[in-house]
C-alpha cells in the first residue's frame, strides 16, 4: 500500500502533466527547432509540495528576439500569470532563464522554469544525466524517505531538490534533522556535484 506522502506526490505529478499538456510547451519550442527534456522532481517523480516543473531546451543559438517570440505565445495562456527573464548567454551557464508563473484551477501557483541552454555548450546534458543517475540509483525507500523530507521541510525554508538527493541517496540522511547536519557540511555553493 502506497504511504500518504507517495499519494500526495502523484496528485502534484498528474497536475503538473496537465499543466504541461494545456500549455503545449513541448510541441511549441519543438516546432521551433528546440530539444526539449524535461528534468527536476517532475523527471524524477519527486514533486511534493514545491509547484515547480523544469525543462532544459536545447537550441542552436541564443536569440532573444525569438526566444520571446516562443515565450510570447506562451504567455497567451490567460492561465500565465507572470513571466521573468534572465540572459545569461555571456556566462558558463550560457544560457536564457525563462520562469513562467501558472494559475491552476485551484488558484495555486506553479512555477514552469525552462532554462534555454546553447547546444554544445558546457552544461549540455549535464543535468540530464544526473536524473538518470538518481533514478538508477534511487530505492523505493529512498523516493519515501524524500517526499517525506519534502513536505516536512517548513514552506520558509529553501532547499534545493538535489541537495535532498544527495543527502538521502549519497548519505544514507533519514530524518529533517539528518538533512539539516548534511546541508551544515554541504553548503551550497553554485552548482552541486553528484
Amino acid at each position: 500500500m502506497k504511504n500518504n506522502y507517495i499519494l500526495q506526490s502523484e496528485k502534484q505529478q498528474q497536475k503538473a502533466l496537465k499543466i504541461i499538456q494545456s500549455l503545449q510547451l513541448i510541441k511549441l519550442w519543438e516546432k521551433n527547432g528546440a530539444t526539449v527534456n524535461q528534468v527536476g522532481s517532475v523527471k524524477l517523480g519527486l514533486l511534493a509540495k514545491h509547484r515547480d516543473i523544469d525543462f532544459h531546451i536545447y537550441t542552436d543559438e541564443l536569440n532573444v528576439k525569438d526566444s520571446f517570440a516562443i515565450i510570447s505565445e506562451l504567455c497567451a495562456n490567460p492561465q500565465v500569470k507572470k513571466c521573468e527573464f534572465t540572459n545569461l548567454a555571456d556566462t558558463e551557464e550560457n544560457c536564457f532563464e525563462w520562469h513562467l508563473f501558472y494559475e491552476d484551477e485551484q488558484n495555486e501557483l506553479w512555477q514552469i522554469d525552462m532554462i534555454q541552454i546553447k547546444r554544445g555548450s558546457q552544461y549540455d546534458g549535464y543535468f540530464e544525466n544526473v536524473a538518470t543517475q538518481i533514478l538508477q540509483q534511487m530505492t523505493p525507500s529512498q523516493k519515501e524517505i524524500i517526499l517525506k523530507l519534502k513536505y516536512e521541510t517548513p514552506n520558509e525554508v529553501k532547499i534545493s531538490g538535489i541537495e535532498y538527493y544527495k543527502a538521502v541517496i549519497q548519505d544514507g540522511a533519514k530524518t529533517y534533522e539528518d538533512l539539516l547536519e548534511w546541508r551544515k557540511k554541504h553548503p551550497l555553493n553554485g552548482i552541486i556535484e553528484w
